[in-house]
């Protein structure tokens, strides 16, 4: 038996394959039968498990208070990806971004000078990436805010980094506990102990 079939799929069926070289940020919109939440690292595609239960509800906590509080002139999205070059198009769990940016229902993508924030909450298969690769990659492209949700005791720790534009780099800005109070980049007051907190 092939690996196709253990997950569904038909014998004959061909997992994509890259060109040399690599897929390129275009080929992500191009791909026929990509899973959900299919990133581009460095021409590599990168294919995210299942969410748990925790990374869902941090993301709907930080969406939901971040859109409320949000100043005229931005706007907030989730899982949207940013092509950051031609061989990177991640998806952070969270951004938020320049409201005119926004292209229509079609846009797939941001541009990384339209993004002010990215947001990514840690999982098992995405620690080297969230702490590693992808703040390394945004603070690059001059993205400049970056924050990294961790999990302590289930509620959800938030790392917070502001870019350095001499050496496109972050600055750890603080790690926030129980409460994320900020003045930039606008003011925010999250209370991260209702991330498990219905309506």
């Amino acid at each position: 038996m092939s690996a196709a079939h253990d997950y569904g799929l038909d014998d004959d069926y061909e997992w994509p394959r890259p060109p040399v070289g690599g897929w390129t940020a275009d080929d992500l919109d191009k791909l026929p039968n990509l899973p959900p939440h299919t990133e581009l690292i460095d021409g590599s595609l990168v294919f995210v498990s299942p969410q748990t239960n925790f990374h869902s509800r941090v993301i709907r906590l930080l969406d939901n208070a971040l859109l409320a509080q949000v100043p005229d002139g931005l706007d907030v999205q989730r899982e949207m990806t940013i092509k950051l070059d031609k061989r990177n198009r991640p998806e952070p769990d969270v951004l938020v971004f320049k409201a005119d940016a926004d292209t229509g229902p079609g846009q797939t993508w941001y541009r990384p000078e339209d993004v002010v924030l990215a947001v990514e909450v840690v999982s098992k298969d995405s620690e080297e990436r969230d702490r590693e690769a992808k703040p390394r990659k945004y603070a690059t492209a001059g993205i400049p805010h970056y924050w990294r949700v961790e999990q302590n005791d289930g509620l959800p720790v938030v790392h917070v980094y502001e870019l350095d534009p001499m050496t496109k780099s972050y600055v750890p800005m603080g790690i926030f506990h129980n409460r994320l109070k900020l003045a930039v980049p606008f003011p925010v007051d999250i209370d991260l102990t209702a991330v498990d907190r219905r309506r």
